[in-house]
């Protein structure tokens, strides 16, 4: 291994020691640009509901969306990802709710295409929302989850926001196949520009309990887990076999999900494979944080830069996070 410098010649002090040359070299640099801004939607007017377990997030009526739209607009933030909120009379065993273009999804599409066209929108395909069971796939009589029966609904779920006006479908499901069928079922419908995030490395976790929160999932899901489709988050080269057969069928985008405990993940992906990587900080790491910023054990502003930029750092192209507006204003304060 060659020595670069030698001291005193060189000291790597020096490029620390002011602020300017620190701007200047600085190597990851986090932009309003990077960020997407999830929203949970639900039905009626004039109604916000708080979670209790993501504070800061509201579920919101759809009268409400173009406020929400306004401000990530300006802010900079170019996508949104839409999370719906059923009601428990709506569920079903088979989801069928999650392809009814009156939906709750749908019309949130149109009515922001409608009025915000130059906002990305993403929407996810998969059925825990939807379902009496929580699960994302649909479950046969004795507890196991269907994968190629599930992928029928998936598609279906698919056309109906694309035709909505979606811009990114984003498969979070974790069924084998089900991107090479979107993908057919998109370019013979005339959506062949429908872009499709696929969630690629989607772990099975424990930081995902305030997400079903929000959705309405956690009730119905009850004490049972997703092992048998999510990623043992004891594997890594697992999770590279998930990106690379995802790309091959079809994918534009991947996802890796969680995101601070899973950056080695990111950067394998990154470094594997030429494609835009997303990464989804998500709803457990949000409250985690929060609750510390709650108790004055850390500063929050520093603390969200810090780790949004450490996704960066990592080699995220996008950051799916519920801090998306309030690093976006500091990130804007900041210029």
């Amino acid at each position: 291994m060659s020595i670069i410098g030698k001291y005193p010649y060189t000291r790597l002090r020096r490029l620390r020691a002011k602020d300017f040359s620190r701007r200047l070299v600085q190597e990851a640099t986090l932009h309003s640009k990077d960020l997407i801004y999830p929203i949970f939607i639900m039905e009626g007017e004039k109604k916000s509901e708080s979670v209790a377990s993501l504070p800061g997030v509201d579920r919101v009526s759809l009268d409400r969306l173009p406020s929400v739209a306004e401000e990530c607009l300006k802010l900079g933030i170019p996508a949104v990802a839409l999370f719906p909120y059923i009601e428990r009379n709506l569920k079903t065993d088979d989801g069928r709710e999650s392809w009814n273009d009156n939906g709750l999804i749908p019309k949130a599409i149109k009515l922001l295409k409608r009025n915000y066209p130059e906002l990305g929108l993403i929407t996810d395909a998969a059925l825990d929302p939807y379902t009496t069971h929580g699960q994302d796939g649909l479950v046969n009589e004795h507890g196991e989850i269907l994968n190629d029966e599930t992928i029928e609904v998936l598609v279906n779920q698919a056309l109906c926001y694309a035709n909505a006006g979606a811009d990114v479908i984003a498969p979070s499901d974790m069924m084998d196949g089900r991107i090479g069928k979107i993908r057919d079922a998109l370019e013979s419908s005339n959506l062949k520009n429908t872009l499709i995030l696929a969630y690629s490395a989607k772990f099975a976790s424990s930081f995902y309990g305030p997400f079903r929160d929000a959705v309405g999932s956690t009730n119905t899901l009850g004490v049972k887990g997703k092992e048998t489709y999510q990623l043992d988050f004891c594997n890594s080269k697992e999770a590279l076999r998930e990106v690379g057969l995802d790309i091959e069928e079809g994918a534009d985008m991947v996802m890796v999900k969680p995101g601070m405990p899973y950056l080695d993940i990111v950067k394998a992906v990154t470094e594997k494979y030429e494609i835009p990587t997303f990464v989804y900080q998500v709803s457990g790491e949000y409250a985690m944080l929060k609750a510390a910023f709650a108790n004055r054990w850390l500063v929050e502003e520093k603390t969200v830069i810090e780790v949004l930029t450490g996704f960066k750092r990592a080699g995220a192209s996008a950051i799916l996070t519920y801090f998306a507006l309030d690093a976006a204003r500091s990130i804007q304060s900041a210029a």
